[in-house]
């Protein structure tokens, strides 16, 4: 459930809109298809390693064990800041949705409420985190099922604009040009915007990957990792390609509210409010906008706690001052909880530029981070398969054997990488920005920076296959 509420959070609800404006109907759901693709090399790529080393610590250790120290140093670091910065996205959209109601609302004060309930909820013990947020993920689940019925009552005919069937995939069309506008470039215009979206996609599904980071605590990690891994994955993914799909048939891409540009208060509203504005029912938008800031809320409160348990996983392996490895009586670590909830800060940053703005700065950033850190992931798996064969091991003792792995793990890094190294062109085009290329690329510079940074005062070296330590936590048969 954490893994759920760590992924369905405002990437589905907000930041859907932004990618069906960019790409298109089709052009947006095959994005999100082809991204989960890679994330389900992932996923497999990292079942395999948990469950033969179900170890607490998880990505950074396997990193330290296995590939580079200085990987698991700049990975798991990189990997506290994708959490810490949605952290902040969440309290941005807070003013986002809010401003729906009303534009002259003080979002600041909104945004310091939210900042000061979601410290207090993690400082409760860890059964009550795991309560509070079964019920507050159940309500997004729940919200999620509920727009499908509603979409497809809509698209049927049900609201002011009558039988809609796939109208809007003719006109605007299925894929929408981008950047490009000379007509004799419009297929490289449309791949653009197909590929300007794969870090809005990726961040949507980030989340997924922490039921990894349980292993070392989960009751036979043998049979239930694996089994959690499947059933989060195929979850997420149904709820995100579904969600996906019916916005598309819901609402046309050239609705102005879907985008940052209108001045309506709209501008700002989830595409699910959007189209139950489009359906002429008066009062669902407000219930449905309501309910998105209990979903903001869960999502916040999954990134606080993720972000602060990664960090007591890097004190624990020496990558972080030793305050951060502990925690109270009740097993709250609080100086993890509080360092990571100050970058909850960076929301106020709405104060001073558009909210839509700063929101799309903040999903950039950490979706990039995002897709670092699953580049990583299959980098691991990867010498792990080469440890496992130095030592004449072979995978068919494997406790789970992923889906077409090992080569689904080349696929997934090979892609991971490329989007990495490409994700930012929309810098470059039409012509070059700093503010756009930092923001595009300040999670990459921050990760060379921690990994050649780790690697020049420390000299490490990479572990060879026959010296990487796959024995320590081994799951015995």
């Amino acid at each position: 459930m954490i893994a759920m509420g760590g992924a369905i959070g405002t990437g589905l609800f907000i930041g859907t809109g932004t990618a069906i404006a960019t790409a298109g109907p089709v052009g947006s759901l095959i994005a999100y298809i082809f991204v989960g693709s890679i994330v389900y090399s992932v996923m497999t790529a990292l079942g395999e390693v948990a469950t033969y080393l179900p170890i607490p610590g998880a990505f950074a250790t396997y990193a330290n064990r296995i590939v580079d120290p200085s990987l698991g140093f700049a990975m798991g670091w990189i990997y506290w800041f994708s959490w810490a910065s949605t952290f902040a996205l969440e309290l941005t959209a807070t003013g986002l949705i809010i401003q729906f109601w009303d534009e002259s609302i003080p979002m600041a004060a909104f945004i310091a409420i939210f900042w000061v309930v979601i410290i207090i909820l993690n400082m409760f013990p860890v059964s009550c985190y795991g309560e509070i947020e079964f019920w507050l993920s159940s309500i997004k689940i729940i919200t999620v099922v509920g727009f499908m019925i509603f979409a497809i009552c809509m698209n049927a005919g049900v609201g002011k604009e009558g039988y809609i069937g796939f109208r809007y995939w003719v006109h605007p069309g299925p894929f929408i040009p981008y950047l490009l506008e000379n007509p004799a470039q419009d297929a490289l215009a449309k791949f653009l915007g197909f590929w300007a979206i794969l870090i809005k996609a990726g961040f949507s599904y980030q989340g997924t990957e922490l039921v990894g980071i349980a292993a070392g605590e989960t009751a036979n990690p043998r049979k239930n990792v694996p089994s959690a891994i499947r059933k989060t994955f195929f979850r997420i993914v149904f709820f995100f390609i579904f969600t996906v799909f019916f916005i598309g048939i819901v609402v046309p891409s050239d609705d102005e509210r879907l985008t940052s540009d209108s001045n309506g208060a709209d501008a700002n509203a989830s595409p699910f409010v959007i189209s139950a504005r489009r359906a002429g029912v008066n009062a669902l938008p407000s219930i449905i906008n309501a309910v998105l800031l209990t979903v903001v809320l869960s999502a916040a409160n999954s990134n606080v706690y993720s972000g602060s348990r990664i960090l007591v996983g890097l004190a624990n392996e020496g990558f972080a001052p030793r305050i951060f490895g502990k925690a109270s009586k009740r097993g709250v670590p609080y100086a993890s909880v509080g360092f990571t909830a100050l970058f909850g800060l960076l929301g106020f940053l709405n104060v001073s530029n558009a909210g839509a703005t700063v929101f799309n700065w903040l999903m950039q950033i950490a979706g990039l981070a995002g897709f670092i850190t699953w580049a990583s992931l299959n980098i691991i798996h990867l010498a792990f398969m080469r440890a496992l064969k130095a030592r004449g091991i072979s995978r068919d003792t494997l406790p789970y054997k992923g889906t077409w792995q090992p080569y689904f793990s080349w696929y997934g890094l090979f892609f991971n990488i490329l989007i990495i190294i490409t994700q930012g062109f929309t810098a470059f085009i039409p012509t070059f920005s700093v503010q756009d290329f930092f923001i595009n690329y300040l999670s990459l510079i921050l990760f060379a920076v921690l990994y050649i940074g780790h690697k020049i005062a420390f000299r490490t070296e990479f572990v060879k296959p026959m010296d990487a330590n796959i024995d320590t936590g081994r799951l015995e048969d």
